[in-house]
């Protein structure tokens, strides 16, 4: 490089390294010939966008003259003109035989391809660099030996554009093919057309009439005349074939020639000798090249473009032909962006005409061309495909079974399509799978209209026949085709009846989600509800809400008895009719199913469940037309899915670290996110694809906002670096930053006018910022002990939504300051909460990696009762008593099977009992006082000597005249409440966990200080005392014959031990959790124990052996297989079976160790299952409060 260039561009580095983007003026660079797709990369692989430049300006240091030209050049063409002019000066002078400035290319090469009627570039021109070096790769290849490289694509797709373009190259014309190049524009041909081309072909060749005196008179001896020509007097030079149809033109030039061709049909040369290169074009444009191409036709910014451009590039499909066609007209008509679209949208393609470069006036004349050059037998088959879907790649199978043919044949008939690039094929694995372009899928669905309907029915026929004689299964190809499209083309084919009997099928139901899950389902249900209304309204509304407050459910693994959940509906609903139809009929085959007898007085408040994490969410917020919610957490991950079904719109890596805040702009354009990384992004919000990146915050970034004027976006963030910033997305940097708070900006939120930023922080304040001076405006202190998670208001309706620290959230009245509703349902921590812009639905995001949506006016109706989780139960005869507290303090007396409920008492209730023969009922408070309740005459008798803290266990004798409670304050209390005597079991050193009572007035008690006790009641004394280990003691259970207990420990093991030793039977080692919980089989020979990682182990007592691991931890995603603690164990009378608690409940097979069925509450975290000694009734509590009265399906 000259000294003078060098020296203009080392003065200038800087200037340059801070401004350019360096991603297509390489583009320019590499069509140039000055840089390399290597170098490219090494400089793409730079972090920021400074030093991508600097890496450029490095290597261009390094290079020629040329480099320094081309670099030059490229400015100028991507609009950086100052910085081009900064050059200008230090432009070096090369001599007109090398490389000269005009479009990177040598004047060598324009002469040759000018010389060879190389048609030139485009008006408007973009590099498809990828392609173009594929092809000059496969140029290379052939090595001056007669060969074919053949380009071949769909119609419009560019393939003479990236021929030509190719060998615009230097080295590829000087090395390669010195003799030049030759253009022929071949078309669809007859005999005479062909004879005329190589008859223009041979004087172009023999212009001085050197070799021969008169034109060729047929093909053959224009065949012979060209070999010659080429060989004697154009050696090593290349022919360019544009445009082959037929494979008997190619025989024309078999004549030891090298030969570069475009066709649609890739079978063209499978007549001809010597070595074959394909480059396939099946990719069009990506969204960013389109904008450029539609940039340059109208002479505007990429930046500047309306937004119908946008819209025009995805209607576009990627297709070069189409967006030249768009931009050329709109060239003419520049206030047409919206016109031109709708033409695109309604395949109006005979309305989209005009370009002088390209053979055909329209797009749908250029697609007919293919179609009729088609034998005539297969045209048929290939208009069939116009009932594809667009993007969808189907199998063979389904074809197979539409055409009632064998897959080869079917195979055979495709091929020819893909051959003349009507179709694209997919080879996965063994099998083959074909698609068409999105234009192509337009193009047959225009012209094939009204055969449409005919062809979706007999495409269900077809099915319906060959599925008759082999059902659907999972393992075969096409099962996926049918599970997504089969409801798609029975509406098609107008076949309600047969769609209606599809979606409320419970078995459909079942398959499909356990294929694809619930999402494509809902969404179903919501596109075609005006057909399945038509069936029967309210069929529809079952099963559509039977998936979306299952869908959380419907999407895990193991997969979910479907039958069991459809149990839990309703008894109105449909989808539980047939739950119960199908229960019935697997209960005579030894499956069990329970009936949950009290549901009726449960209401369920959420309109839609979704699991689209796998960790907890920590934000969610709807995009401003309600249409779409957004969501981000600690998967890293930013998640955008539609707010009616669920159904999954994006889902992108979005940060290296937990993504804390999402927010879409007010416009819907953009989603902001920012995370523990530090970073804030600006995502496009259809496309997914990252629009800004800003890195100036110095600790994690907590909050993001958008104003709520869409023709100025500015953003607000908040971090853990006290600092508040400001954002314009036009710029890079941040544009104020606001200083004030001495912790964490948690929150923060613009004023209705966009013109106050209110912010709050860990620091305990609320703080009010002008945005346009970033001045403080005001204060207030708010303290730093709230519990309040989030809030939001609606102003529509003058509610706030509260989000608490207990998993809870609650809608308050602004006006009066009531309470209006608890909305339960999450089972952690709740994050976020926030309503629609109507205020006619709420979102809450939280721990538990849900996302809930609420109806306002159906939360506001109800005034669920809660109870707390200690309850007590008894089972007489056929009644089933319950004993519970609620959440304002009453005491209730529950009848299970009538739902009859008697309101007791009220009191700060933290325990109680009812009697053996439910004459009676005990209860202690948070103040250690205990009372008796007698029912019939409700009598109270009162304990005059109290515990000194809460009460925790209360229980009668067997005979009802004694009271047996435990507190904090680790004394046992013995009270026989009829002849007022008292008493104290001291000996613990810390609290009492728990106790039993034992035969012949003993009782036995476990602490947190490791021991285990037996007492005599009668005499207040200890009888044995067993040092059981190191941790607390966190259960016990007696074995029916009395002999022994159990132990378990936060210690994570297990004991055995005798009454009559004080050391243990068996030490059971291997859980590695806490041992929750043990009990004993009724013939006193198992032992199950639980723990906190969801794991049960069955024991053998006389040996101390493990037997069975009943729930081994190997779920997807590491979750516990029991969703948490196993917190109780119960086996039935047989000892066959166990049923367990955690946060949810399972029966087990004792002897397989096999998982039986599992009931999913509504909460979790059940602390106890009341069993009823036949074991067919069970009675709990989940962490809402909803009670759960279950019992086994006979």
């Amino acid at each position: 490089m000259d000294a003078k260039a060098r020296n203009s561009l080392l003065q200038h580095r800087e200037a340059l390294e801070r401004d350019i983007k360096t991603s297509y003026i390489m583009d320019h660079m590499i069509s140039d010939g000055v840089l390399t797709v290597l170098e490219e990369e090494k400089v793409k692989n730079e972090p920021t966008q400074q030093q991508r430049a600097a890496m450029l300006i490095k290597m261009i240091l390094k290079k020629d003259n040329y480099s320094y030209i081309s670099f030059y050049n490229a400015l100028q063409l991507e609009g950086y003109k100052d910085l081009a002019a900064l050059l200008h000066s230090g432009i070096p002078v090369v001599s007109s035989c090398g490389k000269d400035s005009v479009g990177g290319i040598t004047s060598y090469v324009r002469t040759v391809l000018c010389e060879g009627g190389v048609p030139q570039r485009p008006v408007v021109f973009v590099t498809r660099k990828k392609l173009v070096s594929a092809v000059q790769q496969k140029l290379f290849k052939l090595n001056s030996e007669p060969g074919w490289v053949t380009i071949y694509g769909m119609a419009g797709c560019g393939k003479s554009v990236l021929a030509a373009e190719a060998v615009r190259d230097h080295s590829l014309l000087e090395g390669c093919f010195p003799g030049g190049v030759h253009w022929i524009s071949v078309g669809k041909q007859d005999k005479p057309g062909l004879l005329m081309k190589l008859q223009n072909l041979c004087t172009r060749l023999d212009q001085d009439d050197a070799f021969f005196q008169r034109l060729p008179l047929n093909i053959e001896e224009a065949k012979d005349r060209l070999r010659i020509l080429m060989l004697r007097k154009h050696p090593r030079s290349l022919l360019i074939l544009d445009d082959v149809w037929d494979a008997w033109v190619l025989k024309a030039f078999d004549n030891q020639c090298q030969i570069l061709l475009t066709t649609r049909d890739k079978s063209v040369t499978d007549s001809v000798m010597g070595p074959k290169y394909v480059v396939p074009v099946e990719s069009g444009l990506g969204k960013e090249k389109g904008l450029e191409i539609l940039s340059l036709f109208v002479n505007m910014k990429k930046a500047d473009l309306p937004e119908q451009a946008h819209s025009i590039i995805k209607e576009c499909k990627g297709s070069p032909l189409v967006v030249s066609l768009i931009g050329a007209l709109l060239r003419d008509f520049p206030n047409r962006w919206e016109y031109y679209l709708r033409q695109l949208q309604n395949k109006q393609f005979k309305r989209i005409r005009k370009s002088s470069s390209y053979d055909y006036e329209a797009l749908d004349e250029a697609m007919s061309i293919s179609v009729d050059m088609l034998r005539e037998d297969i045209k048929d088959y290939y208009m069939d495909l116009s009932i594809l879907q667009k993007d969808v790649k189907v199998p063979t199978k389904v074809l197979c079974i539409l055409w009632d043919m064998e897959t080869e044949e079917v195979e055979d008939i495709l091929q020819e399509f893909v051959n003349k690039s009507l179709l694209f094929c997919d080879r996965n694995g063994k099998s083959f799978h074909y698609y068409l372009h999105d234009l192509q899928v337009d193009f047959l669905t225009e012209k094939n209209r009204s055969q449409l309907q005919d062809l979706h029915k007999k495409i269900i026929t077809q099915f319906q026949r060959h599925h008759q004689l082999h059902p659907l299964s999972p393992d075969q190809e096409d099962c996926m085709y049918w599970y997504n499209f089969l409801a798609h083309h029975m509406a098609s084919a107008n076949m309600h009846k047969e769609l209606c009997a599809l979606m409320f099928s419970l078995d459909w139901i079942k398959a499909k989600t356990e294929l694809v899950g619930p999402a494509h389902l809902i969404h179903e249900f919501v596109a075609y509800r005006h057909i399945l209304d038509e069936k029967d309204c309210t069929v529809c509304e079952n099963f559509q809400e039977f998936l979306s407050l299952n869908g959380h459910l419907l999407g895990r693994q193991p997969f979910p008895n479907i039958v069991q959940l459809g149990l839990c509906e309703p008894e109105s609903s449909e989808v539980y009719r047939q739950a119960k139809l199908q229960a019935k009929q697997e209960v005579d085959n030894g499956m069990l199913y329970l009936e949950w007898l009290n549901k009726k007085n449960i209401k369920n408040l959420s309109r839609l469940v979704v699991h689209p994490h796998t960790d907890a969410v920590y934000h969610a917020c709807f995009s401003e037309d309600g249409q779409r919610i957004a969501s981000c957490g600690a998967d890293k991950t930013l998640q955008v899915f539609k707010t009616e079904t669920g159904e999954k719109l994006l889902e992108i890596k979005a940060h290296e670290d937990e993504v804390l805040c999402c927010a879409f702009s007010t416009d819907g354009r953009f989603i902001a996110t920012c995370s523990v990384d530090r970073k804030v992004k600006i995502w496009n919000s259809m496309t997914g694809e990252l629009v800004r990146t800003y890195d100036e915050h110095l600790e994690q970034v907590n909050c993001c906002h958008f104003t709520n004027n869409s023709h100025h976006l500015l953003l607000a963030t908040g971090s853990s670096d006290y600092f508040l910033k400001l954002w314009d997305l036009n710029q890079k940097e941040c544009r104020n930053t606001m200083f004030g708070h001495t912790n964490s900006v948690n929150h923060c939120r613009f004023s209705p006018d966009d013109n106050l930023l209110a912010s709050c922080s860990a620091d305990g304040t609320l703080k009010l910022f002008d945005i346009h001076t970033s001045c403080l405006l005001a204060e207030i202190h708010t303290g730093h002990h709230s519990t309040v998670q989030y809030c939001d208001f609606s102003p529509h309706n003058r509610l706030a939504l509260v989000a608490l620290s207990q998993y809870c959230v609650e809608l308050w009245n602004i006006d009066s300051c009531l309470k209006v509703a608890d909305c339960r349902g999450h089972l952690s921590w709740v994050h976020c909460v926030m309503f629609s812009r109507d205020g006619s639905s709420f979102l809450t995001s939280s721990d538990d990696q849900t996302i809930r949506l609420w109806e306002t006016k159906k939360v506001c109706k109800n005034s669920a009762i809660m109870l707390k989780q200690e309850v007590d139960v008894v089972f007489q005869e056929n009644e089933v008593m319950v004993l519970a507290v609620d959440n304002i303090r009453r005491l209730q007396l529950i009848n299970g099977k009538t739902g009859q409920i008697d309101y007791l008492t009220e009191a700060q209730v933290s325990c109680c009992c009812l009697s053996p023969h439910l004459q009676y009922i005990a209860f202690g408070d948070e103040n250690g006082a205990i009372e008796i309740l007698e029912l019939l005459n409700s009598r109270i008798f009162r304990s005059r000597i109290e515990h000194k803290k809460a009460v925790q266990h209360i229980q009668f004798t067997a005979d009802g005249k004694t009271l047996i409670s435990s507190s904090d304050d680790s004394a046992i209390q013995v009270w026989n409440w009829q002849s007022e005597e008292y008493f104290f079991l001291q000996g613990h050193q810390e609290t009492v966990k728990d106790f039993r009572l034992l035969k012949n007035s003993r009782l036995l008690s476990w602490s947190f200080d490791g021991t285990v006790k037996v007492w005599n009641i009668i005499t207040s004394r200890i009888e044995k005392d067993f040092f059981c280990h190191q941790g607390t003691v966190l259960s016990c259970d007696i074995s029916p014959d009395a002999t022994k207990f159990s132990s378990t420990s936060a210690d994570k093991t297990a004991k055995i031990w005798s009454f009559e030793l004080l050391s243990p039977l068996h030490e059971l080692r291997g859980h590695e959790g806490c041992v929750r919980c043990s009990v004993f089989s009724v013939d006193s020979t198992l032992l199950a124990t639980g723990d906190d990682n969801g794991e049960i182990r069955i024991w053998s007592v006389s040996g101390g052996e493990l037997l069975h691991l009943c729930a081994p931890a190997s779920v997807e995603g590491g979750a516990a297989t029991h969703g948490g603690w196993v917190t109780d164990l119960c086996f039935s009378p047989d000892s066959k079976m166990l049923v367990s608690a955690g946060g949810y409940l399972k029966w087990w097979n004792v002897v397989t160790g096999e998982s039986l069925q599992t009931f999913y509450t509504n909460g979790t975290n059940l602390k106890k299952i009341h069993v009823s000694s036949d074991f067919k009734t069970y009675v709990t509590v989940d962490n809402l409060g909803i009670l759960y009265i279950l019992q086994i399906l006979e």
